[in-house]
């Protein structure tokens, strides 16, 4: 493969240098923040951020599309699925927290990667791990793994977005803590079952 040009190298910096002040910067302040204070955080002018994406959408789908790879690089590397379903979780926590700007920007903005790349990158390694966590004990078996998927990832993005600031080590105990302690077997005693027989009445 060969070396980018000195222009290509220069235009992947600009960019890069764009999205991670958008992440910041969307993170901060959601729809209130505007294109110019991008490209303020970026030290570019408004007319270079719109150069490289022509509208705010543009730039929501390419920040989508980087958490999205983030999200399931970091997963495969924790390899979740070699480890004990509860150090799973952990692991799981620590990817989804190291992606951090980008994937609150996502929740927030309720904008998505393609639904079959989320589905083969990042909920289905994480729903196989909830399903072990159910078949081990770990976790509450009363309720869907993918209603536990979503909880996991909506605990993760509470806690990036709270004005209270952790450490990065502080957090993922944080996050691994509260939601094992809540999704954990044996923790719950609603007396309602959600299972198809149940429903099926």
């Amino acid at each position: 493969m060969s070396e980018p040009s000195p222009r290509e190298g220069l235009q992947q910096r600009v960019a890069a240098a764009i999205l991670d002040a958008a992440a910041e910067v969307l993170a901060a302040r959601g729809d209130q923040a505007s294109m110019l204070e991008v490209a303020a955080a970026a030290g570019v002018a408004r007319a270079t951020v719109y150069r490289y994406f022509p509208s705010r959408q543009a730039l929501l789908d390419e920040l989508a599309r980087l958490a999205l790879s983030d999200a399931a690089t970091r997963l495969a590397a924790s390899r979740i699925t070699e480890v004990p379903p509860e150090e799973g979780i952990r692991r799981a926590v620590r990817s989804l927290v190291e992606v951090g700007n980008h994937l609150i920007v996502v929740a927030r903005e309720r904008v998505r990667p393609r639904a079959e790349d989320f589905e083969a990158s990042v909920a289905s390694p994480l729903r196989g791990l909830m399903e072990r966590a159910i078949e081990a004990g770990v976790v509450r078996s009363d309720v869907p793994s993918a209603w536990l998927v979503e909880t996991l990832v909506g605990s993760v993005v509470s806690v990036l977005s709270s004005p209270v600031v952790l450490g990065r080590e502080d957090t993922i105990a944080a996050v691994t803590s509260m939601y094992l302690d809540g999704a954990r077997a044996g923790s719950h005693n609603t007396g309602v079952s959600l299972s198809k027989e149940d429903g099926d009445g």
